[in-house]
């Protein structure tokens, strides 16, 4: 015989971690952009270089 515990979240349970995922994601994305992305660093601007330039982000 064996037993099943169900567990349950609540949809605004859900949707705030979501949320917070969500924004936590966001300040991570701004803080590389800022990062490296303007950064006096050679190696940094070296290394992200083709992709900048693909994604018409202005280097020079």
């Amino acid at each position: 015989m064996s037993s099943h515990v169900v567990e349950q979240q609540s949809a605004a349970s859900v949707k705030s971690s979501s949320l917070a995922q969500a924004f936590g994601a966001a300040i991570f994305g701004i803080l590389v952009l800022f990062a490296v992305g303007f950064a006096p660093m050679d190696a940094a601007h070296n290394a992200a270089h083709d992709t900048r330039h693909s994604l018409a982000f202005p280097c020079h």
